[in-house]
């Protein structure tokens, strides 16, 4: 519960969520044995594109837009308000921002995606905020809207234009990439050793230096900018306060409504911003149905980061790698990660025998055998699983995350202006 010291004093900060909290040594050390896991998978199968710089570059590129969608909702969420509505933001980046962009450029198509993004924000605030409409309805809405909406301008705008359709606009000039000289090529080349942990990390770490968008940059660093501006200033508690008790907020002179406002038009562009990536980064163009759920998954990440910024990232990270297992080895490369799974949950079952948790650990080594089973009797998956791979990672990712999850108390709750006098 926030109360009036912590709203006048923004040094202090609201409870922090049940549980317990990963030190950084200990996150450390957890990611470094999941990258030493990873490591001995691949040394046992050969499957050389689980780590490889390639592998892990396209990781990044389709991460970007689900963190952006995630980010997004990160922000709406912490003010109260749930914005189901972020898969039609993106929408509306992707449409906006190539249509800017194939005209005067692709900064500027930036720019007017983010700014289509936020109109969709704006909407849901002024339906949800002002007239207290349920947030799953009006998210719904924006959804159905923005789709109709795409699709109606789109003939209008893009044909007539050389490679332009009904379903598709004209080439995007590109933003441009780069590439750290010399320790891209130094990683490349480590990685393809094939050294134990080492070539992997060089795998991973490489994927973030070669051929990584401007765009890229940017988000990335809105990460640790969101986690700033909210945990670190008196605006950002003021905004947190209202996602967390609003009345309360209200009573000590805190405009929820702007607050509100605000962050649920933020949320927007940031969603648009994601789209626009899609628009323009990862494809030069817009492309009816191309956003494909991506503000689903990027509210999932957030969920499973646990409402903020660095477990949204992670999440994001985490859909994106599987994601990009359809466009490089796929088959082959998902049959690997059968056996990485099974040692993961005969790990678990082993930690919840510790932890004197008998009948879930039975359960889950009994998964674990199923999936090692699957694994010793086949040589491939079917093309059909590595489509549907980062969809049921989101599933079974958020299904074990679940006790832990604490959302901010008022968030989705009604609230009418007037409430804390």
């Amino acid at each position: 519960m926030t109360t009036a010291t912590d709203v006048n004093q923004p040094t202090l900060q609201p409870a922090a969520p049940t549980g317990r909290r990963l030190s950084w040594p200990v996150l450390l050390l957890i990611i470094a044995a999941g990258l030493a896991l990873t490591s001995i998978v691949r040394i046992i199968t050969g499957a050389d594109g689980i780590t490889n710089v390639s592998q892990m570059s396209t990781a990044l590129q389709l991460a970007v837009p689900i963190g952006l969608a995630g980010l997004g909702g990160l922000w709406a969420e912490r003010a109260g308000v749930v914005n189901i509505g972020l898969e039609g933001m993106m929408i509306l980046g992707t449409w906006f921002g190539a249509w800017a962009g194939f005209q005067w450029g692709p900064w500027t198509g930036v720019l007017v995606g983010i700014l289509g993004g936020a109109i969709g924000g704006l909407l849901h605030a002024f339906v949800t905020v002002t007239f207290n409409v349920n947030h799953i309805v009006s998210g719904v809405a924006i959804n159905i809207l923005a789709l109709g909406a795409t699709r109606y301008l789109a003939p209008l705008a893009f044909e007539g234009h050389t490679g332009g359709s009904a379903k598709q606009s004209p080439a995007v000039e590109s933003l441009g990439n780069f590439t750290v000289p010399g320790l891209s090529d130094a990683l490349r080349d480590l990685n393809a050793h094939g050294w134990f942990l080492i070539s992997d990390i060089a795998g991973l770490l490489g994927g973030l230096v070669t051929n990584v968008s401007w765009l890229t940059l940017i988000a990335v660093a809105l990460i640790p900018a969101t986690w700033w501006i909210l945990w670190r200033t008196a605006f950002g508690l003021r905004l947190r306060s209202c996602g967390e008790n609003p009345v309360a907020a209200e009573s000590l002179g805190v405009n929820v409504y702007k607050y509100k406002y605000i962050a649920v038009v933020i949320s927007g562009g940031l969603a648009g911003l994601g789209g626009v990536f899609l628009s323009i980064v990862a494809n030069p163009f817009y492309l009816e149905g191309q956003v494909s759920g991506r503000g689903f998954i990027g509210l999932a990440a957030m969920i499973f980061g646990n409402w903020m910024p660095g477990g949204l990232a992670l999440g994001a990270g985490l859909f994106g790698y599987t994601d990009s297992l359809n466009l490089r080895g796929g088959s082959a490369n998902v049959h690997a990660l059968l056996l990485l799974g099974a040692l993961l949950l005969i790990i678990g079952a082993v930690w919840l025998i510790v932890r004197k948790k008998y009948v879930p650990a039975v359960c889950t080594l009994i998964a674990g055998a199923l999936v090692f089973a699957w694994y010793a009797t086949t040589d491939e998956v079917p093309n059909q699983v590595v489509s549907a791979t980062p969809y049921v990672i989101t599933l079974v990712v958020l299904a074990l995350s679940a006790q832990r999850l604490r959302m901010p108390r008022a968030n989705g709750m009604p609230y009418r202006k007037g409430q804390g006098k």
